[in-house]
């Protein structure tokens, strides 16, 4: 049995679902991808969040979804003087904006006790977080998070960061740039998405990602929207190509959801040819869905 852990933040969702109505749902990035991947490995694997939550009603119905959804919540702490985040995804041609209303978040305070984020993350086979998980937190805190993720990785633990640049969270775009490449740095596979890193890394193609990323991380695997995907793993690069889908209904949890698909088939010792396979064909299926969380 392995034992996963997810960290960031989960919010409350309301997408579109036609004549002007929206529905309520619970998502967020790295949940996103917690939630799919439990849909894609067998109970034999654990697959637990990391965050912290309010203590008031809208609190209780979020940790009773991630219960229901069969995520462990051991590490799903409770804040009584926060609350959880709010956001509005608005869609156009498939494609989405989003407006936020987070800013007093419990998550934000998640990495506040050293000796309680060691102690949820001791003993796990594979820890994933994002850019988002680290740009919530306050400066001191994301010193204390990196610096614990990466004695965690001495221990023997395989770190996982998405890159996922969003220069809004962020005080400013350097700021976002420094924290990205020392996130990177103590990560044992990278999965940044091109598009984003051409536009505030000014990386020219993904094989100018894979060296800024590689020198210090064993894998490093670029999305790039319907254009083949790159790996670079010990060495060795190969591209994968991505059947385009006919109809994008909306491209939320695109990347979230090819992460679970990918770090599924690695969980289950499949090669990374083939976790890219299943990465790319568990997103082709969540686009053709409204919202984040789409039955697969």
């Amino acid at each position: 049995m392995s034992s996963f852990l997810s960290i960031g933040e989960c919010m409350v969702e309301f997408a579109p679902s036609g004549d002007g109505h929206f529905t309520m749902s619970f998502a967020g990035d790295t949940f996103n991808t917690a939630w799919y991947l439990r849909r894609m490995l067998s109970g034999q694997h654990d697959v637990g969040y990391a965050t912290m939550i309010g203590t008031d009603s809208i609190s209780d119905a979020m940790q009773a979804f991630m219960q229901e959804a069969g995520i462990n919540i051991g590490a799903v702490h409770r804040e009584s003087a926060r609350t959880v985040g709010l956001y509005l995804i608005q869609l156009k041609d498939g494609e989405r904006s989003f407006s936020y209303w987070r800013s007093q978040s419990a998550a934000r305070q998640y990495a506040s006790d050293r000796m309680r984020l060691q102690a949820d993350l001791a003993g796990r086979d594979m820890i994933f977080f994002s850019g988002i998980s680290l740009a919530i937190l306050p400066e001191a805190d994301r010193s204390v998070f990196l610096e614990t993720l990466a004695d965690t990785r001495q221990s023997g633990t395989k770190v996982v960061f998405d890159t996922n640049l969003r220069p809004r969270l962020w005080p400013t775009v350097p700021a976002m740039r420094e924290w990205t490449e020392r996130a990177a740095a103590i990560a044992d596979i990278v999965m940044p998405s091109f598009e984003d890193e051409a536009l505030y890394f000014g990386d020219k193609s993904p094989a100018a990602t894979v060296e800024r990323y590689g020198g210090n991380s064993e894998t490093v695997v670029v999305k790039n929207a319907s254009d083949p995907v790159l790996v670079s793993s010990g060495g060795n690069k190969f591209t994968v190509s991505i059947h385009p889908v006919d109809q994008v209904v909306d491209s939320t949890a695109a990347g979230d959801s090819f992460d679970a698909g990918f770090l599924a088939a690695i969980l289950n010792g499949e090669s990374l040819h083939d976790a890219v396979g299943q990465g790319a064909a568990l997103a082709a299926k969540v686009v053709q869905g409204r919202g984040a969380l789409v039955p697969v």
